[in-house]
Order: C-alpha cells, then sequence, then structure tokens
C-alpha cells in the first residue's frame, strides 16, 4: 500500500477518499446504517509473515464515522495479506440480527498470500446466511490477478483515483439502496395476467427465505412493484398446482427489473349433487405421477397449470379418469352422480364383502363389511352390485349368502341378508 499510485502512496490516497466516502454516509442521517472496520496486515512486519494479523479495529455502532476516519489515519501497512483469514474473522463481527443485510467491502491492492482459499471463505458466509456476496475493490491490481477475486465477490477493479472514488460510490449506493422489481406470470397467450398465488424469494446461495407475498395485479392491471435486494441472487418459487420455479436471478441495481414466469392455468370444476352424507374429495395427480398433488372437494373450482392430470375420486367404488386435460384461460368440469344409499340387514353379525359389476363382466372389490354389526349402511355410485356374507356364528362356507342388488342414484335399498 506504499506503492506510488498517482497523486501519493495507495494507503494516502485510499485513506483520504474513504475519508470522503465517510463524510458523505454521515451526512445522509441512515438510522439503521451500522459500520464496523476490521484491518489486516498491519500489526506485525513481514518477515516473518503472520497469517493471524488481522484485527476488527472498530467494531460495529452507530455514529462512528469519525473513530472509522481517526483509525484509518493511525494505521500504517506493515505485514501480509491474509485475506481467506480475515473473512472467516470478519463472520464473528456481525451481531445477531434476523433482518440484517451483512455486507463486506473488501479493499486490496493484493492477493491472498497465505496459501488459503478466499473463495471458500466468502461462500461458507455465504451459505451460512451470515453475510451477502462481498464487494471486492481491487487497488491498482495486476490483470492477472482479477480474475482470482471474481468468485470472492461483486469485483470492481480501480486503476486509478478517479476510478476508485466511483467505485466507492457505486458501492456504497448499492449496499444501502434496494431495488424495484415485478413479477410477470405469463397466461397462455403470454400476457402478465395470472395472479392470486403466493410467491416465495429465497436466497439462492444459502436457501435463507428472503421474501414472501401474494402476487398481486395492481388497479391498473398491472404487476405490483416490489423491492428487492441488487447485492443477492435469489431462487423464486410461484405455489401453484403444481409449483413452479425460476433459480440464480439477479437483480440490476438503478432500474427497475422484470422477472417473467410461465404460468398457464386452468381451472378444474368438481360437481356432486349429494344431498347429505360424506362429502367427496377427489385426488389430483399430475400424469402417470405416483404421489398427488392437491386433494380437491367437490362443489369446489381450483386452478391447476395447463396440460394433463389423472384424478381418483374417493366414492365408494373409487372412480378412476386418466387424461384429464386443463387448458390455459377454461375452465373444465367433471361431475360425479350423486350416490344411491344401501341398507344391509342381517339376523347377527358376520364377515363379507361388498362387490361391482365391472367393465369385463366379473366382480371387483368395493369394500368390506364390519363383522361387529348387523345392520350397515353404505353410500355407493349408481351401479349394480354383490354382498357376499357368511354369520359370525356359522363355521362352514356353505352358510355364505350372495345378494345381487342394484343402486341408483339419490335412492334408498334395502338388502336383507339371512
Amino acid at each position: 500500500m506504499y506503492a506510488r499510485w498517482e497523486s501519493g502512496n495507495k494507503i494516502d490516497v485510499a485513506r483520504h477518499l474513504m475519508g470522503k466516502m465517510l463524510d458523505s454516509l454521515n451526512s445522509l442521517n441512515q438510522e439503521n446504517l451500522q459500520l464496523a472496520l476490521r484491518v489486516y496486515g498491519h500489526q506485525k512486519p513481514v518477515p516473518p509473515q503472520d497469517c493471524n494479523d488481522t484485527r476488527l479495529e472498530i467494531p460495529f455502532g452507530p455514529n462512528n464515522y469519525a473513530s472509522i476516519k481517526r483509525k484509518l489515519n493511525g494505521i500504517s501497512p506493515k505485514g501480509t495479506t491474509p485475506i481467506a483469514r480475515s473473512l472467516e474473522r470478519a463472520a464473528y463481527d456481525f451481531g445477531d440480527c434476523s433482518n440484517c443485510r451483512n455486507i463486506i467491502i473488501l479493499i486490496t491492492d493484493g492477493v491472498e498470500a497465505c496459501d488459503e482459499d478466499p473463495c471458500a471463505a466468502s461462500r461458507i458466509l455465504q451459505q451460512k446466511g451470515i453475510a451477502l456476496k462481498p464487494f471486492v475493490i481491487g487497488i491498482g491490481l495486476d490483470k492477472n490477478f482479477q480474475k482470482t477475486f471474481e468468485c470472492v465477490g461483486n469485483y470492481f477493479d480501480a486503476s486509478d483515483e478517479e476510478t476508485f472514488e466511483n467505485v466507492l460510490g457505486i458501492v456504497i449506493s448499492q449496499a444501502l439502496d434496494n431495488t424495484t422489481a415485478q413479477v410477470n406470470l405469463l397466461d397462455g397467450n403470454g400476457l402478465p395476467t395470472e395472479t392470486n398465488v403466493a410467491l416465495s424469494f429465497y436466497d439462492a446461495v444459502s436457501g435463507k427465505i428472503m421474501e414472501q407475498m401474494v402476487h398481486t395485479l395492481n388497479n391498473k392491471g398491472v404487476p405490483d412493484t416490489i423491492y428487492l435486494d441488487p447485492l443477492m441472487t435469489y431462487n423464486l418459487t410461484v405455489h401453484s398446482i403444481p409449483e413452479r420455479s425460476k433459480k440464480n436471478i439477479r437483480i440490476s441495481s438503478g432500474q427497475h427489473n422484470v422477472i417473467g414466469l410461465d404460468l398457464a392455468r386452468g381451472s378444474l370444476g368438481l360437481q356432486n349433487q349429494s344431498r347429505g352424507g360424506t362429502e367427496l374429495v377427489a385426488l389430483i395427480y399430475e400424469k402417470g405421477a405416483k404421489e398427488p398433488l392437491h386433494v380437491q372437494e367437490f362443489n369446489t373450482s381450483v386452478e391447476y397449470l395447463q396440460g394433463k392430470y389423472d384424478l381418483e375420486i374417493l366414492s365408494l367404488p373409487r372412480i378412476h379418469l386418466k387424461d384429464v386435460e386443463i387448458e390455459a384461460g377454461k375452465s373444465t368440469t367433471i361431475s360425479v352422480a350423486p350416490p344411491g344409499v344401501v341398507n344391509l340387514q342381517s339376523s347377527s353379525p358376520g364377515f363379507g364383502s361388498i362387490l361391482t359389476l365391472n367393465a369385463q363382466g366379473g366382480w371387483s372389490w368395493v369394500c368390506d363389511l364390519n363383522a361387529q354389526k348387523s345392520r350397515q349402511s353404505f353410500n355407493l355410485q349408481p351401479g349394480t352390485y354383490r354382498v357376499i356374507s357368511r354369520s359370525k356364528s356359522s363355521q362352514q362356507s356353505l352358510y355364505s349368502v350372495a345378494e345381487e342388488f342394484t343402486v341408483n342414484s339419490g335412492t334408498t335399498t334395502i338388502v336383507k341378508l339371512n
């Protein structure tokens, strides 16, 4: 830092320009802004090399601009350049705060000198959510060394004094300001009309949740303006059915950002005119999937992304519908006939099952009888059925009883098992 750099030594120029920056920050009267100063390579001369030569000289606190300026004026470059270790120690400089933006500005005229990995140190800080991606300002660095800092943080090359002053201004501006953005959820025509769905923004590095909101169109029908941190790379999840995501979203500082995502949706309405009885629901699957996306109640309408779905209606017997198509901007309606009621009457409890006549002319299991009851009631879909039963007191199969019956929608059928 004692090397010549235009109007003076690098350290003197840096002190002067950083002092101007601190004065500017002080004049802003930012209530929630706190600064700290960590310095390395200033306590012990080289040789011998001391890679622990890094120290928090001024801890975080309000209105400590003058203290930082005095400390800057009193330090002298002496030793080595332990960048990685300084970043590691910086993790302990920040206090506990759940809603703070912790930012590191690294100013250096040299590269890592202790055979450690500044990139790994920076990555750990970000993954743990301790600090956002650091700013790195290189003062008169050789072009060959600049690439070594690209993985550490947002690198700015200050090749001369004027550039250094400008870069300081840019960095401070980005550190203090949030930037406007809007999320365009595109319908089947590519227009941003989809809305009223929950959004989650995550820090793409740490996975920490940063913002959650319900997407809104304003009174002009335009996606509402939101504020995002330009220092962060985001992953966005749209909590539609099924969910959609967009990864590694970078926000450009100083301009309005538009984040676009295809979300063409249509609605699925399930209708059932049953009067009383248990409420009917359906399991909704993406076509060919083994796990359901959603459990939808009947007599409701729910929006799904356009595409084909499989439905399993939890009636007796269950109804399976394949390749139900949801079209963007349209409504698909599935109606299920109201069930009929069958009352089974027996002189004593017994074992047995209800079967239904299937499309192949055979009989398929519907449900078992309750072996503890002699009178039972079932809500069954219209169709042809057979009940096979045997009294618990009967010890031979030949005492089994088989009764065939028909169930009609909205009617009650009584079947006596003698």
